[in-house]
């Protein structure tokens, strides 16, 4: 039986916290990580039908997309819904877990789950990310390049799209004098050395920067290691918000909006005119997504799926692209899915299960 702490550190190596946005508010909303896991149940949003749900199946785990908690708590009273819920979780051991925005920013995520359902290929980030690599740059002797390589891709350095284990490596002379004090792996005291050395160059996830450097000072043969961190604001298909591709065949934009709404079961679309042309290159993104409708542009999207467009929203595309607002819950449903198949995966003899019950607070009147 794993610890909560377990599935949440390998939920958080999926979609590291380092990710969200900076308004969110994902991680451990509450729950002892060191406590044996009894179950998890997965669900977009928390609300008492899901907390009694964990208790009537006596999982002590909730993880769901949404969290509970955006604003600062003043009071845990019991007087409205998220602090009712928060004292019910604590009474009965129930740690809760979202992962949110961080799961939006990387391409296996929210946007990867929607992408699949409606069958996109050759799938992008719509709205890359910066600054979420840094570059390593280490010396070594020659004699111990494989060893320090190997540790340091093991660690998840070196990954660049679908290639993994890449690095760029020189030769050289690399000069030091031991001082006194010093336990040096080469050379005397007082005696300046001069060693063919080896500098290895390869980039990482910032949020794996503790692992990369603990990798490298275990498997450096040196007393003191020489090593440059360097910030990059390369952008990497992978994180970032949103995502695009193309259907596997072009279709009307009728034909294109019925499916949409067959593939995510909503009880309205609401979309604009759009353009006369077929619809091939789609644009999405889960939730709120209005922000990234000239980014869908920039790419010639044929059509930008996503939710909670405002009036005007509809009118920046003019004719050039079908805005679809398929709904909140509706575009994001999926995520529970995505969660349970990733944690049975990883936890095959352990209990994962997707909720039930159907959080969705809207209603249509048809």
């Amino acid at each position: 039986m794993p610890t909560i702490g377990e599935i949440i550190n390998f939920l958080e190596t999926k979609a590291p916290l380092s990710l969200q946005e900076s308004y969110d508010n994902a991680g451990l909303v509450c729950g002892d990580r060191n406590a044996p896991c009894s179950g998890a149940l997965t669900s977009l949003d928390l609300t008492i039908e899901i907390m009694n749900e964990a208790i009537e199946k006596k999982f002590n785990l909730i993880i769901v997309h949404h969290p509970p908690i955006f604003k600062p708590l003043k009071k845990l009273d019991g007087n409205n819904t998220t602090t009712a819920m928060l004292i019910k979780a604590i009474q009965h051991g129930i740690a809760v877990y979202a992962i949110h925005t961080n799961l939006d920013n990387v391409i296996w995520g929210v946007n990867g789950e929607i992408s699949e359902r409606i069958g996109l290929q050759n799938v992008k980030v719509l709205s890359p990310l910066q600054h979420t690599h840094q570059k390593l740059v280490v010396y070594v002797p020659k004699e111990h390049e494989e060893k320090l390589k190997s540790a340091l891709f093991d660690a998840g350095g070196g990954s660049i799209g679908n290639y993994s284990e890449c690095s760029f490596n020189s030769e050289g002379i690399g000069t030091f004098k031991p001082l006194e004090g010093a336990n040096p792996f080469i050379g005397s005291l007082g005696k300046r050395e001069n060693t063919a050395e080896i500098k290895i160059e390869l980039i990482f996830p910032i949020h794996l920067k503790f692992q990369i450097l603990s990798a490298m000072h275990a498997s450096h043969p040196y007393e003191t290691v020489a090593y440059d961190i360097m910030p990059l604001a390369n952008e990497f298909n992978e994180i970032g918000a949103g995502a695009y591709g193309d259907l596997p065949y072009p279709m009307e934009a009728n034909d294109f909006l019925r499916f949409l709404k067959d593939t995510f079961h909503t009880g309205v679309i609401r979309h604009n005119n759009g353009p006369k042309r077929k619809i091939k290159r789609i644009a999405i993104c889960g939730g709120s997504g209005k922000s990234l409708i000239n980014n869908a542009l920039q790419i010639n999207a044929d059509s930008y799926v996503t939710a909670d467009l405002g009036y005007h929203d509809f009118f920046i595309p003019a004719d050039n692209m079908l805005l679809a607002d398929i709904g909140h819950f509706e575009s994001e449903q999926y995520t529970s899915d995505l969660l349970a198949r990733m944690l049975n995966k990883k936890f095959p003899t352990f209990a994962v299960l997707k909720s039930a019950r159907k959080t969705n607070p809207v209603n249509y009147f048809l």
